[in-house]
């Protein structure tokens, strides 16, 4: 199991429709993202602009399911709605589909159970 976390920005005028469409989240990007060994995933927002995620990968090769959740159309439909609503920190970014990665990957200093 390995662990991710990343941030990425909110477009003020974005707040209540990102958490409207994360509380009413489509059944096949959830099923997607299960499909694609990831649990545990959760989404914070700090009431400014940065959205905070983390989540557990448990499969044995992320590269391959990324690739696999990035050919399901139904979640680049999701990415073009939500990618819409966020700013990348990442200089470059295209959105969640190409280019540099949408979200800033960050590096885990600190872990217990």
């Amino acid at each position: 199991m390995k662990r991710f976390a990343q941030i990425v920005h909110l477009k003020p005028s974005a707040v209540e429709a990102y958490k409207e469409c994360h509380a009413n989240v489509w059944p096949e990007v959830l099923q997607q993202i299960k499909d694609c060994n990831i649990t545990d995933y959760s989404i914070f927002f700090d009431n400014e602009r940065t959205l905070f995620a983390t989540f557990k990968y448990v499969g044995d090769d992320f590269e391959a399911d990324m690739a696999r959740m990035q050919a399901n159309p139904k979640v680049r439909e999701w990415w073009v709605m939500t990618d819409g609503m966020q700013e990348s920190p990442i200089p470059g970014a295209i959105g969640s589909a190409e280019g540099p990665g949408w979200w800033k990957p960050l590096e885990e200093v600190f872990h217990t159970e």
